[in-house]
């Protein structure tokens, strides 16, 4: 599994690089060999500086969700290898740490990933954020919008007609009927295997403007779930 993971995130990476907003810096940098003096190389530096070792994941990893109002378990699937690639890349660096919930519709869904809510003060921009790049849809015909179905954000048909997801913002189906009429349409690479009394009570939180939640709800961190 290791060595199949490991050639997943290299694909994942050569696909991200060829989208319209590449993001550079992402190739691993070539290790340096160590000197006697125990140095370390560069790669184990690296690696060091990770909240955990993405090669050392199952085919479909859990993660635990960890937020303010309590833990959302999910599931990444395997038949979205990129979508699920790049979420272990972003939690295992510690991307998603701080971020709000910036988008909460009840009898809808709670979204979230966008870096620019670190700063609580520029709500006129929630919603814009990313890595600065997009990820290559991964429309699977039967995974449908459930109760706690993990899918991507995108922006929509006319701007973005190939579908291309964000490469951060995810949200968790709150209703399946609320959600349906996205089936088909946006990338689901997971699903909440426990917290939906999470998910519904951060779907509770009143909001102002934009959905923005008047209480802030924050991800604390995402790591993977102790079995």
């Amino acid at each position: 599994m290791k060595s199949k993971v490991i050639h997943l995130l290299i694909i994942a990476s050569v696909a991200l690089l060829g989208c319209k907003n590449s993001q550079s810096g992402q190739q691993p940098a070539e290790p340096v060999q160590e000197e006697q003096s125990g140095e370390k190389t560069i790669e184990q530096m690296k690696n060091a500086d990770l909240a955990f070792d993405p090669a050392s994941l199952p085919e479909e990893p859990v993660f635990d969700i960890n937020t303010t109002e309590g833990t959302i378990r999910v599931k990444l699937y395997k038949e979205t290898p990129l979508h699920r690639d790049n979420f272990v890349k972003l939690a295992s660096e510690r991307f998603y740490d701080n971020i709000l919930f910036h988008r909460v519709i009840k009898g809808f869904m709670i979204q979230t990933g966008d870096p620019n809510t670190k700063n609580p003060e520029a709500v006129e921009t929630f919603g814009t954020g990313g890595p600065g790049y997009t990820i290559p849809a991964e429309i699977v015909s039967g995974f449908t919008h459930k109760k706690g179905a993990l899918a991507a954000a995108r922006k929509g048909d006319t701007a973005n007609p190939n579908r291309e997801s964000s490469g951060s913002q995810f949200y968790i189906v709150q209703d399946a009927a609320g959600c349906s009429h996205l089936d088909g349409d946006y990338t689901i690479f997971g699903e909440t295997v426990s917290g939906l009394d999470v998910v519904d009570k951060i779907a509770d939180i009143p909001v102002g403007a934009k959905s923005v939640p008047e209480k802030q709800v924050k991800i604390i961190s995402i790591l993977p779930a102790e079995q």
